[in-house]
């Protein structure tokens, strides 16, 4: 499918980006502000939220904003608070990609720890169910609005070792499926992304011994997620789309 969409398709909307200081929700954030959005760059650790900040700058983009949050402690009240400083500051929200989420550790099922479970979910799927509560009422009032849930090929179906992770981004599809199913009538646009394999940290973490050359960058997939966040891509909705489907 040709995920084509024009220069400035993002143009005047505002789009926050979780997980913004690397990898896959770096180069999103970068590609959007490229396309015209005023991106919010949410994370937890400043300094990488930073660079990715100066990068958009840099390159003549319009100006993005930092949320310093670190969704493993984060509260609903710090998501609805977060809500209410971006109504008084950009006075809508348009686009939501939720990309933030921890690999935990790879290991039998038997072997996985209470404590590495109960990050990965309250990360993977709990703060992205407090997040998505929160920003509703501000999606709601776009005219043509967007979420954007980042699942696995492993969320599609289970995988030996994968354990937390696998059943954390089964279940995000379920979340989207949810979400879009309640919100078909409405002006907003649910979807999940799995993105494949791709060169970023988490990735190296789970496939060391892998030649991360021959793994497509954050930047060969986004026109997924351009078109997925641009009116051209308004038609899909409920759908998990694999950037890199297989041949």
């Amino acid at each position: 499918m040709d995920y084509s969409v024009a220069d400035n398709a993002l143009k005047d909307k505002v789009i926050l980006v979780t997980g913004a200081g690397a990898g896959i929700g770096k180069q999103a954030a970068i590609s959007f502000a490229q396309h015209g959005a005023t991106v919010i760059l949410l994370g937890r650790t400043v300094k990488k939220l930073e660079q990715t900040y100066d990068e958009i700058e840099q390159a003549g983009y319009p100006q993005p904003a930092i949320i310093p949050l670190d969704m493993k402690g984060a509260s609903k009240q710090n998501y609805l608070d977060m809500v209410d400083t971006i109504e008084s500051q950009f006075g809508r929200l348009d686009g939501v990609l939720h990309n933030a989420s921890i690999l935990g550790v790879i290991s039998p099922f038997d072997q996985i720890g209470e404590d590495s479970f109960d990050d990965v979910m309250q990360i993977n799927v709990k703060a992205q169910f407090l997040l998505s509560q929160a920003v509703l009422p501000l999606l709601h009032k776009a005219s043509d609005a967007r979420m954007v849930f980042t699942s696995s090929t492993v969320g599609h179906v289970g995988r030996a070792f994968w354990g937390t992770y696998a059943m954390s981004k089964f279940a995000t599809e379920g979340m989207m499926q949810v979400l879009a199913d309640e919100l078909s009538d409405t002006n907003i646009r649910v979807n999940a992304i799995n993105p494949g394999g791709t060169r970023t940290g988490m990735r190296a973490k789970a496939f060391p011994a892998e030649d991360s050359d021959l793994l497509k960058t954050p930047l060969d997939i986004m026109p997924l997620y351009l078109y997925l966040m641009a009116p051209e891509g308004k038609a899909i909705h409920g759908q998990c789309i694999d950037a890199q489907p297989k041949k």
